[in-house]
């Protein structure tokens, strides 16, 4: 079993007799109904599961349970005997999304307290924007994503204390010793072809064959290529939608790395807000991850996004690379000079960054350059930057450095993060090995999101 750092919070939740249900959301195929399941079934005598999607394509019990009494009914009728006290019985309603009119029965199924709730929902974001009558208070929302780094080293048998042992290194600004760092960063290297899918880091645990992990990852790609068609009625959509989700590898390997109005559908004179509602069902569905442009960045930098000069990253790294190098793992492993690996290395980033909570921004100026991320840093009610390089001229930053300069964007610190060992910290930059993205937290990452509507 797949040791996962969300699990403490829906132990906790579970043990908190909240009056809101709790809905695990994220993308499909990244661990959401298994680990709800293990953590239900050790905590609860009666555990009952429901999947929506396969109730409203077989039997559509559920179908009709527009009220308490309706549920109960149709519950009753495949758990009846499981259907006890709310101390000792779960109900996990698994994907809720297939039903809207479950989302507006959340707040009285609760109110009515029989029994103890939780959730998930694979495309949650979607509906909720369709869904018109959710109740106020009723939601709180946690977000879920693919293994992070940390996760993939305890897969893989990197223990507790090493990774303390790194934490420790990393907020103390000094480098690890030649040997651990070698082995961090070889799993690092394998973790660019992996991922952090769990059916593709158990493939590669149990088989160690890259032909078998990029058949896990061809089958969720194509999984996540047809959702959309499974989800939107009209067909115009449909089409957009996957075309733009398709585009995201090679828009990952320009050098602006944006999203190309014009090359969706080949049309001049189209605007990022022309196909708004397609990224916006790529973003809500989880398959994409969404980095805003800042040009002014004062904190918090969610004032001053800006939607026009948009980037999407691929929600895992190990599918973004089965689409570049396919079996090939050589690029990876090997660091062969010839291969930019920048697109790799920066999608990797964003991930890391988007698992830990942090809203994903970038800096765009046209007299200074771009950096290639920026977050909050709320210890100085500032922002930093952070620059990802790939090669060996980590040190060479001409757009880093333009930003640094201005003093009236307030920076306290930037960092720099890249293959090398050493870390140190030179003026306001520290360089750090890129596998160190892995200690840093948003401040908003220890709680849950709670949903007012």
């Amino acid at each position: 079993m797949l040791k996962r750092k969300i699990s403490s919070k829906i132990t906790e939740y579970l043990n908190s007799n909240s009056n809101k249900m709790l809905i695990v959301d994220g993308a499909r195929q990244i661990g959401k109904s298994f680990i709800i399941r293990e953590v239900g079934r050790q905590m609860f005598e009666n555990y009952i599961e429901i999947n929506m999607e396969e109730d409203k394509q077989n039997d559509a019990l559920f179908a009709g349970a527009t009220s308490v009494d309706k549920f109960y009914l149709a519950l009753s009728s495949i758990a009846g005997d499981k259907m006890q006290q709310k101390e000792n019985t779960l109900v996990f309603i698994d994907e809720i999304q297939a039903y809207d009119h479950l989302l507006t029965l959340v707040k009285f199924l609760m109110n009515d307290g029989k029994f103890t709730y939780i959730a998930s929902g694979s495309l949650l974001g979607v509906t909720l924007k369709n869904t018109q009558s959710i109740p106020l208070g009723s939601i709180t929302q946690l977000h879920m994503y693919p293994l992070d780094f940390e996760e993939f080293l305890w897969a893989n048998g990197f223990g507790e204390i090493a990774v303390e042992h790194m934490r420790k290194c990393f907020n103390e600004g000094v480098s690890l010793d030649e040997a651990i760092h070698a082995k961090v960063l070889d799993l690092f290297r394998k973790y660019l072809l992996v991922g952090g899918l769990p059916d593709a880091v158990n493939t590669y645990i149990a088989e160690h064959n890259i032909v078998k992990v990029r058949a896990v990852h061809k089958d969720i790609h194509s999984l996540y290529v047809q959702d959309a068609a499974k989800y939107e009625k009209e067909a115009s959509r449909k089409l957009k939608i996957q075309r733009i989700y398709e585009m995201v590898p090679s828009n990952l390997e320009n050098k602006k790395k944006r999203i190309v109005i014009k090359d969706i559908e080949g049309k001049t004179g189209k605007r990022t807000t022309d196909y708004q509602d397609e990224f916006d069902y790529l973003v809500s569905s989880g398959i994409t991850l969404e980095v805003d442009a800042i040009s002014q960045p004062t904190y918090p930098l969610v004032q001053n996004a800006g939607k026009n000069l948009l980037k999407l990253y691929m929600n895992d790294i190990g599918l973004f690379t089965s689409i570049l190098y396919g079996n090939n793992i050589k690029p990876i492993l090997n660091d062969e000079c010839s291969i930019n690996l920048g697109a790799v290395y920066e999608n990797v980033v964003a991930q890391e960054l988007k698992a830990h909570g942090f809203s994903l921004y970038y800096y765009d100026n046209k007299k200074n350059g771009e950096v290639d991320f920026l977050i909050d840093d709320a210890d100085n009610l500032s922002t930093m930057p952070i620059e990802v390089k790939s090669g060996i001229d980590y040190k060479k930053h001409s757009a880093l450095d333009k930003f640094l300069s201005i003093k009236d964007y307030n920076i306290h610190k930037a960092m720099v993060v890249s293959n090398e060992r050493n870390a140190f910290t030179k003026e306001q930059i520290h360089y750090s090995p890129i596998y160190n993205i892995m200690f840093l937290e948003s401040a908003d990452e220890t709680e849950p999101d709670e949903l007012f509507f």
